[in-house]
């Protein structure tokens, strides 16, 4: 083989290394990041694949079960008549909506001990984002939202004659 055959040999095979890497690299991150969003009934029916990947678990935080310690955080989880204790140690505090009640999503991954251990929480408060019902300061009245809400479609008075 010739010298210039050598040398693209040698490209070629350094370039497969590469490619490989990259591959296996991104084929890792991948796994290390995908989440499986579970219920808290089919966490307990998963066996011992539970316990090895990371998982997303909703529920309604159940009320007075919340315990704070700076970004240190323990509560239970509610899903129908399952309960699920939580414990979150995560750089950042919990959003100022999670609070009793609150529809809360936990990812993280569950443990031997019975406890899922969260990395990450989110929560919102399903009352904070209802409309304001008729009557309510801030809401306003059915007639006048009526009249807007024709204006808008374009059927105000005068149109379509």
């Amino acid at each position: 083989m010739s010298e210039q055959g050598r040398r693209y040999m040698r490209f070629g095979a350094v370039m497969a290394v590469i490619v490989i890497a990259l591959g296996y690299l991104a084929y890792t991150g991948v796994q290390d990041s995908k989440s499986y969003y579970v219920t808290i009934k089919e966490l307990n029916g998963m066996g011992n694949g539970a316990y090895s990947k990371r998982l997303r678990v909703a529920g309604n935080v159940q009320p007075g079960s919340i315990k704070r310690q700076g970004t240190h955080l323990e509560f239970q989880l509610v899903e129908l008549d399952r309960t699920l204790p939580v414990v979150y140690n995560g750089t950042e505090a919990p959003p100022d909506t999670f609070k009793d009640n609150a529809q809360a999503l936990a990812e993280g991954k569950f443990g031997r001990d019975g406890v899922f251990h969260a990395t990450n929480i989110q929560a919102k408060c399903a009352s904070k984002y209802a409309p304001k019902q008729p009557g309510q300061p801030g809401a306003a009245p059915a007639a006048q939202g009526n009249a807007q809400k024709a204006e808008l479609t374009g059927a105000g008075p005068g149109m379509g004659q």
